[in-house]
């Protein structure tokens, strides 16, 4: 069994519902078990403004696929959750990244890894940091350094967990 570490994300359809979904669906995967996943977060989106807001996650997961034939299951679950890719960066129903396998490096075409920009994204190192603070990333360090930095550096992309966001709110 391999540890892989897969980002979600979703701003249409109910995006707290898709992520809840995808993450039942991410535990039935063939040779592939759930480990444990974060708390859903809340995100302004990367590209265009002109969107909604993403609700983001971290999974866990204990496979014996691949790497490729987990990024063909994971495209299976976005397609199934109609994923459709008209923009770059655009609205989507369900995202699935696979970020880290072991510490697994690999330059395919179809897959990078790890994730090549996710030390550059809080949307996807909160999540992982929730789930454990001790990752590290190849050729980047340690994950706890990694979103001290992004907070310092970059405080108008932080994330708050969902909770906190609809508790300002009130």
């Amino acid at each position: 069994m391999a540890n892989a570490w897969i980002g979600l994300g979703s701003n249409l359809n109910n995006p707290q519902q898709q992520l809840q979904d995808a993450l039942i669906e991410l535990g039935e995967l063939p040779a592939t078990q759930l480990v444990s996943h974060s708390r859903l977060w809340l995100s302004k989106p990367l590209g265009p403004q002109d969107q909604p807001d993403f609700i983001n996650a971290a999974a866990l997961l204990d496979t014996q696929l691949e790497p490729l034939e987990l990024l063909d299951q994971l495209q299976r679950l976005e397609s199934l959750h109609q994923r459709v890719r008209l923009q770059h960066w655009g609205p989507r129903t369900l995202d699935l990244d696979l970020l880290l396998y072991e510490q697994r490096q690999l330059d395919h075409p179809r897959l990078t890894l790890p994730h090549p920009q996710m030390h550059r994204r809080a949307f996807v190192l909160e999540p992982l940091l929730e789930l454990d603070s001790t990752l590290e990333l190849p050729e980047h360090g340690k994950l706890i350094k990694l979103a001290e930095q992004m907070r310092k550096a970059h405080p108008e992309t932080q994330v708050l967990p969902l909770e906190a966001n609809i508790a300002a709110r009130l």
